[in-house]
């Protein structure tokens, strides 16, 4: 079933949206690049030679001016969100084609604004105001016709053709237009270089010569374009902002504040069945400068945890009651990650032991501040001492130095029980009572024969050991190399020892127990 369907078209939109991020004057030649080919160009371009799909030297030699920038998706869709906003306030059920082309169905606009050609100004006047004043409108059967009459449009910015025109329409159109090269250049050798040609071959041939890809070019040759125009649904505002006025100088005062945007934010949430795993606060001061940080959390936030990272944020290392800087004028609560509450719920009875050491963990360092409960994590390195990274609980890991990476050099499993904070200072000795040395070539003075555990102040017999194995570390950097040699050895009392030398000291950095 084909359905009448408005196109609003935006003439070269990624050029546009591209230019204005860099600041360049419309008239300037600008071409897009995508993998050293020319993605979109605009219209100065064009004049001097540029095509899409030229190798980017060729339209530099071709158009000396030119300003080839890197084509940027992204920004591309950014750019179009705000003209989006101002057409859905006109019109609402747009179907995103792609940014700067939009579809609407017909029937609603054409009989709130008394016919087509009232609702396509309609369209345009609003295009108007957002600052796109050479927008055009297309009006015909199913999506594709209408965008090529947007195309076709010429001076009056609008062409509407009447139901069931389109394959008149479509009929002198070159094949390229279908955006399947390949098949352009097929139907281009049998004879075939336009939609009306194409149109004419019998659809149980096409079928079984192109396929089903063929199939579908066939019908929109032929105006039978039965795509649906899918209205999107604009995403629902969850962030929440809290405007302080007159601008609040101390942290209890706009922790107070927020409460109850916080609330308000876990209500949006809670009305949609999600929770919020992650949450980014925006605190902007009566300056204008601003500090954001995304949370974490191990579960979900509730509305105090919420107000205790407000305070984090703004408290760093002071103490509650401390006053700030500059005051705060603006505190914005945005969802940086969401989930289904159904993933979420308590225990039957609420009383689920990882729910109780969680509230009781979070009631800590709600009480002692953010640093003040630690989860261990395993990161990379060549130490043992760098393997060990503590994270505030809720947060996530973010660890500078993988564990999955290869670390030559690191010492095998299993590794030592007991790794201390600080390593010690200790003593090996040989034979004869003197240290034992690694020379620069990895060997030892002597075989250790006796050992002084740290702190003990008393030498014990070893009774066996292994090593050194020399480890280098940053060898052009004076300032952060360090070279060491690692010992492992078993006392007469059975303890087992991981040793460190480093600049002719002995070291324990850790105990296997």
């Amino acid at each position: 079933m084909v359905v009448r369907t408005l196109v609003l078209w935006c003439p070269d939109w990624p050029v546009r949206a591209a230019a204005r991020e860099a600041g360049l004057d419309p008239a300037t030649p600008v071409a897009l690049t995508e993998k050293g080919m020319v993605f979109a160009c605009s219209a100065a371009a064009r004049l001097g030679g540029v095509r899409r799909g030229l190798r980017i030297r060729e339209a530099q030699s071709r158009c000396a001016s030119l300003v080839a920038l890197p084509y940027d998706a992204g920004l591309d869709a950014r750019a179009f969100e705000p003209v989006l906003a101002g057409i859905e306030e006109l019109i609402p059920g747009l179907d995103v084609l792609r940014p700067g082309t939009v579809a609407i169905r017909a029937q609603g606009p054409a009989r709130y604004y008394g016919g087509e050609e009232q609702a396509a100004r309609e369209v345009l006047d609003c295009l108007a105001r957002l600052g796109v004043a050479d927008a055009r409108v297309g009006i015909a059967d199913g999506p594709f016709a209408a965008e090529q009459a947007a195309r076709a449009s010429g001076p009056e910015r609008v062409r509407i053709i009447p139901a069931g025109g389109s394959p008149a329409f479509l009929a002198p159109m070159p094949v390229g237009i279908l955006g399947l090269p390949e098949l352009a250049v097929l139907l281009k050798r049998l004879g075939l270089p336009t939609l009306g040609a194409f149109a004419t071959l019998p659809e149980l041939e096409v079928r079984s010569r192109f396929g089903a890809e063929g199939a579908a070019a066939h019908r929109l040759a032929q105006g039978r374009d039965g795509r649906s125009v899918m209205p999107r649904i604009p995403p629902d505002e969850l962030d929440v902002v809290a405007e302080l006025e007159p601008p609040l100088d101390r942290i209890d005062q706009v922790t107070f504040a927020v409460r109850t945007a916080a609330d308000r934010f876990l209500e949006r949430l809670t009305g949609l069945a999600l929770v919020v795993t992650a949450v980014r606060i925006e605190v902007t001061d009566e300056r204008g400068a601003l500090s954001e940080r995304t949370w974490q959390h191990p579960r979900s936030f509730t509305a105090a945890e919420v107000v205790d990272r407000v305070r984090w944020q703004l408290q760093g290392s002071g103490a509650l009651d401390s006053g700030l800087g500059s005051p705060i004028a603006r505190v914005r609560i945005l969802p940086a990650s969401v989930d289904a509450a159904a993933g979420h719920e308590e225990g039957l009875w609420g009383a689920a032991p990882d729910e109780k050491i969680h509230h009781g963990l979070s009631r800590v360092q709600s009480m002692l501040g953010h640093e003040a409960v630690l989860t261990a994590t395993l990161g990379g390195g060549r130490m043992l001492a760098d393997r060990q990274v503590l994270v505030p609980w809720g947060d996530r890991p973010l660890v500078e130095r993988s564990a999955d990476r290869p670390w030559p050099g690191a010492l095998p499993g299993p590794a030592p029980a007991t790794v201390f904070p600080e390593r010690r200072a200790c003593s090996l000795l040989a034979p004869d009572g003197a240290p034992v040395v690694v020379d620069d070539r990895g060997a030892i003075s002597a075989p250790p024969a006796r050992f002084a555990p740290p702190g003990t102040g008393r030498a014990v017999a070893v009774t066996a050991w292994a090593g050194p194995w020399p480890i280098e570390e940053r060898w052009w950097d004076p300032e952060r190399g360090r070279t060491v040699s690692r010992f492992q050895v078993v006392d007469e009392d059975g303890e087992a020892w991981l040793l460190l030398l480093e600049d002719g000291t002995w070291w324990a950095e850790a105990h296997y127990d």
